[in-house]
C-alpha cells in the first residue's frame, strides 16, 4: 500500500469581507507572513514550512461555529503556548470555544476552528493511546454552542 501524509499547503475559499480580519489574525497575532497577494488571494506562510491560500470570494459567510459537522479541525502548535494563547485571545479576532480539553480551541477570522499546543507537548491521546478526552461530553459542549449562535 502507498504511504500518504498531510503535506504543508492547504487552501480555503472565504468570503472577501473577511480578508483585513484574516491578515490582522495569521500575520499580526501569530507571526505569518504575506508571500504573495492579488486581488482574488493571499497567500501565506505559517511557521517555517506551513503554506495556506486564503481565496476570496462572493462565496456565503458560513463563519458562525458549527454550521456543519463536516468541518475539519486544524492544529497549531507553539514554543511558548501562554504567550500564543494570550496574543490569540486579546486579538479579539477569534472566538474562544469552551470544550473539555485543557487546549484552547478557537474560531479563526473565515470560520477556521483550530487548537492550540506546544510543539513538544506529547499528544499521543489524540493518536488513540491511552485515555483522550471524553468524546460524550466535548459532543454535548459542542452542540450546546451551536444552538448559541
Amino acid at each position: 500500500m502507498a504511504n500518504v501524509i498531510f503535506g504543508n499547503h492547504s487552501s480555503v475559499l472565504v468570503p472577501r469581507q473577511d480578508r483585513d480580519n484574516i491578515r490582522k489574525f495569521y500575520c499580526d497575532v501569530l507571526g505569518g507572513k504575506i508571500t504573495k497577494a492579488d486581488p482574488e488571494r493571499d497567500f501565506l506562510r505559517l511557521g517555517d514550512n506551513f503554506y495556506i491560500a486564503f481565496l476570496y470570494g462572493d462565496v456565503p459567510d458560513e463563519s458562525e461555529f458549527q454550521r456543519s459537522a463536516r468541518s475539519i479541525w486544524l492544529e497549531i502548535k507553539s514554543d511558548n503556548v501562554e504567550e500564543t494563547r494570550r496574543k490569540i485571545v486579546d486579538s479579539g479576532l477569534v472566538r474562544k470555544l469552551d470544550l473539555p480539553d485543557p487546549h484552547l480551541y478557537f474560531q479563526a477570522p473565515g470560520g477556521q476552528c483550530l487548537r492550540l499546543v506546544g510543539i513538544d507537548e506529547d499528544l499521543s491521546f489524540y493518536e488513540g493511546a491511552g485515555t483522550g478526552p471524553d468524546v460524550t461530553r466535548i459532543k454535548e459542549t459542542l452542540k450546546k454552542q451551536a444552538t448559541k449562535s
